[in-house]
C-alpha cells in the first residue's frame, strides 16, 4: 500500500486561500501580459496610429499667394465732339417808305412877342486897391570907424602860440545891439591862426559898446575891429 502524504500548512484544504494565494503570486505577471497583449494589438489593428494622429497637433501649411496685381488706369475717353449749329440772321424787313407831302403854305409874316426887358446891371462894386507893402526896413549899417568903447577887448595870447611864436592881426565883424551888448561875433580876416582868432573872438565877446544913436533912437550896427598878435621881442 502506498503512503498518503498530508500537508502541515496552514491554509492547504481551503480554496479561498489558495486562489488568493495564487493571485498574489501571479496577479503582476498576468497585468503585464495584459497590457502586453493590448499594445500588441493597437498597434496591429492601427488604433495606436489613429490615437496618436488626434492626440497630437497636426500641422498645417500654409502658403502665401501674392497679391494680384493693380489694375491698370483706364484709358481718358476721348472727348465728345459737339456740332455747334449755324445761327441763321433773321430776315429784314424791308419797311416801306411813305412819301411826304408838302401843303402848300401862304406867303403869312407872323410878328414875334417883344422881348422882356433887360433887367438893369448892378453898379459895379468899387475896386479896393491894396496899399503898398511898405519897404523892408534895412539891416543894420557897418560901422568901420568911430567905434567908442565903455570897455575895450582884452585878448589872451594863447599859451600854445606863444610858444610856438604865432602872430598876426585878426578882423571881427561884431553885431552890437541897441544897449552895447555883442550879439554875434565873425572871423571877417584870419590871422593865420585858429588859437589866435579864437582868443581875439572871445575878447570881443567880453568887450561892452557905447550904443549907436540914430535920430535920438539906440540901433543896432555892425562894426569892424582888428586886433593884433604880436610877441615882444
Amino acid at each position: 500500500m502506498s503512503a498518503m502524504t498530508f500537508s502541515t500548512e496552514p491554509g492547504m484544504g481551503d480554496p479561498t486561500a489558495v486562489v488568493a494565494k495564487l493571485r498574489a503570486k501571479f496577479g503582476p505577471v498576468a497585468v503585464v501580459i495584459a497590457i502586453h497583449a493590448a499594445l500588441f494589438y493597437l498597434i496591429s489593428s492601427g488604433l495606436l496610429h489613429r490615437m496618436a494622429e488626434v492626440a497630437l497637433p497636426q500641422a498645417v501649411m500654409v502658403s502665401f499667394v501674392a497679391p494680384p496685381p493693380p489694375p491698370k488706369p483706364a484709358a481718358p475717353a476721348a472727348p465728345k465732339v459737339v456740332s455747334v449749329a449755324t445761327v441763321r440772321p433773321p430776315p429784314r424787313v424791308v419797311v416801306p417808305v411813305t412819301p411826304i407831302v408838302q401843303a402848300p403854305v401862304d406867303n403869312t409874316i407872323t410878328a414875334s412877342p417883344p422881348a422882356a426887358q433887360v433887367a438893369s446891371e448892378a453898379p459895379p462894386s468899387p475896386v479896393v486897391v491894396a496899399a503898398p507893402p511898405a519897404p523892408p526896413s534895412p539891416g543894420p549899417k557897418t560901422i568901420s570907424s568911430g567905434v567908442e568903447y565903455i570897455q575895450a577887448p582884452q585878448p589872451v595870447y594863447p599859451t600854445m602860440s606863444k610858444r610856438m611864436g604865432e602872430q598876426g592881426k585878426v578882423v571881427l565883424l561884431i553885431l552890437v545891439n541897441e544897449k552895447g551888448m555883442p550879439d554875434q561875433v565873425k572871423v571877417q580876416s584870419s590871422s593865420g591862426s585858429s588859437r589866435l582868432d579864437e582868443a581875439g573872438r572871445q575878447a570881443a565877446m567880453r568887450a561892452v559898446f557905447k550904443p549907436h544913436v540914430e535920430d535920438g533912437h539906440a540901433v543896432s550896427v555892425y562894426v569892424i575891429v582888428p586886433l593884433t598878435f604880436q610877441l615882444a621881442s
